[in-house]
């Protein structure tokens, strides 16, 4: 079950709580679905009886009581457990494999709306380089959810701005404007010195990353490829994901969503050191490095981020705020790259339905980076 259809899930409990006369609310046209927060359980958790506790006149307990007995009947769900003022904790049945197909399907595109909202923005920038850089990353973002959007600048942009960072702009100046604009895209600005030295993907990052009240660092740091740089590991865990698509290829196997552990064994909390600074391929030390094949980094936390994505691409979108999908990107590159150590067999080993399963889970979490670095403007490399 995908988070999307989860959020389909707790709705119908509510409209079946409001068919038996147990709740008088109005259902609500959507609600959300995330990871647990602290003290949470489970795959997901909803506030959805939070949200209705003052519609419906009752304690929000008493409303995640008659939702839990609801959803805990619904199909996939394998158990829900209410924490905190009302929270409902959900664990799925089956939910790995379910995200893994569904995203795998949707490709860069997991997390986008499937069809126009009929929302209209118009996006109105200062004449400032990280303003319409600001401006172009939102306007991708929210037409990958579906909205309609028009850019304009109070002034033509500088030839750099479109040359080396990427940035379109549908309109500048006041001639084509039916009335004067009021400008909505105003981050703190930067000076342009050294930008373009930068390159078209880390000078976007660098204005990127940072949330718009915080003033960019401009510096040579977003070019190292070290452990330090976060553009750095976010590209090198996408071109990682494509380089083990490419050697399982050439092994003879597939990937194929699964259970990603050998039979009999479960998630261990050992981590596997990868050092992503070094020209090692990492498939290369994973067979040279004799860990046992049963020793498989904790997954949960991977997947919990994945499934995270489209509610971070909503909120990136509601926000404004591109620096929000950057980050969430840093947070899936840290969370996979302990992983893809042991996609692979080692040694004399043979590919089993585990190694497929794990590889189906690598190029899920490829997808998730190359769509949402697509996004931000910044390419995705297959080699780096």
């Amino acid at each position: 079950m995908t988070p999307v259809e989860l959020s389909r899930t707790v709705l119908r409990a509510v409209r079946r709580a409001v068919d038996d006369g147990v709740l008088d609310v109005v259902v609500p046209g959507r609600t959300d679905v995330m990871p647990p927060g602290p003290g949470g359980c489970g795959d997901y958790a909803t506030n959805v009886a939070l949200q209705l506790a003052r519609p419906a006149g009752q304690p929000p307990l008493r409303i995640a009581e008659i939702l839990r007995q609801r959803l805990a009947q619904s199909d996939g769900i394998g158990d829900v457990v209410v924490t905190g003022p009302g929270f409902l904790n959900i664990s799925l049945r089956g939910s790995g494999d379910d995200l893994v197909r569904e995203i795998l399907r949707l490709g860069r595109r997991y997390g986008h709306a499937d069809r126009p909202t009929g929302q209209l923005v118009q996006l109105h920038a200062s004449h400032e380089v990280r303003a319409v850089v600001v401006m172009d990353a939102v306007a991708r973002i929210l037409r990958s959810q579906g909205a309609l959007v028009r850019t304009s600048c109070v002034a033509r942009p500088e030839p750099a701005w479109t040359d080396v960072l990427g940035v379109e702009v549908d309109a500048f100046g006041t001639s084509e404007a039916p009335a004067p604009l009021d400008v909505n895209v105003r981050p703190v600005p930067v000076g342009p010195a050294g930008l373009t030295r930068l390159g078209r993907d880390a000078a976007r990052w660098a204005l990127l990353h940072p949330a718009p009240h915080d003033r960019p660092r401009i510096s040579d740091d977003h070019l190292v490829q070290r452990e330090s740089n976060p553009l750095f590991r976010v590209r090198y865990a996408h071109a990682r994901t494509r380089a083990l698509t490419r050697n399982a290829a050439d092994l003879g196997f597939h990937a194929e969503p699964g259970d990603v552990h050998p039979r009999g064994d479960t998630d261990t909390d050992t981590d596997t050191d990868i050092d992503i600074g070094s020209d090692t391929d990492i498939e290369t030390a994973a067979r040279e490095t004799p860990v046992p094949e049963t020793v498989v980094p904790d997954v949960t936390l991977l997947r919990n981020v994945l499934a995270d994505h489209p509610r971070v691409l909503r909120a990136a979108a509601a926000h404004h705020a591109p620096d929000r999908l950057a980050r969430h990107l840093v947070i899936v590159a840290d969370a996979v790259l302990p992983f893809l150590a042991v996609v692979l067999p080692r040694g004399a080993e043979k590919p089993s339905a585990a190694h497929r399963a794990r590889l189906a889970l690598a190029e899920a979490a490829g997808a998730v980076l190359a769509g949402g670095l697509s996004l931000l403007g910044i390419d995705a490399p297959e080699h780096l």
